[in-house]
């Protein structure tokens, strides 16, 4: 493949990856509107698992291919980029109201997971028992998260059939 086949095909794929995010963004929103969840929570839960599924599909490749460093990068790099540059950027073009539920819940939650794994590779390997804790926490996490959204859309619809 020659460099500009290269930089087509990297081109279409970003073209692409933009369409489906955009879509994504868009149904999950709708779908919220609807059945009356607030945009926070799905941004935290649908949209967020949507977009970050190019990473996971990146990040499993390069572990299966033993390229361990890859992966982690991979996962590091993601948050760096979503962090700083995603709500850099977003705050710079408006003020951002935040939730004080967000601060008090979701950012420990944040910085827990950041310490952990920073501990966990404090030896300079990522044990398989260690990302089993790390998935085990991430998958305890969605599941409150849903449990928690399903609670309030149950309490709405019970108080809108009165």
């Amino acid at each position: 493949m020659t460099l500009t086949q290269s930089l087509l095909s990297m081109g279409g794929g970003v073209l692409l990856l933009l369409a489906g995010a955009e879509g994504l963004v868009r149904g999950a929103s709708a779908l919220a509107l609807r059945i009356g969840i607030t945009p926070l929570v799905v941004g935290l839960t649908v949209v967020a698992i949507g977009t970050s599924s190019p990473e996971l599909v990146v990040s499993i490749q390069a572990a299966l291919a033993g390229e361990g460093g890859v992966a982690l990068g991979n996962v590091v790099g993601s948050n760096i980029a979503n962090l700083g540059l995603i709500v850099g950027v977003a705050a710079v073009l408006t003020p951002m109201t935040v939730d004080r539920k967000l601060v008090r819940h979701d950012v420990p939650i944040m910085l827990v997971s950041m310490a952990a794994l920073v501990v966990f590779l404090l030896d300079g390997t990522l044990e398989r028992w260690e990302g089993g804790v790390l998935l085990a926490a991430a998958g305890g996490i969605g599941w409150v998260l849903v449990e928690g959204l399903w609670g309030r859309l149950r309490i709405r619809m019970t108080r809108s059939e009165i």
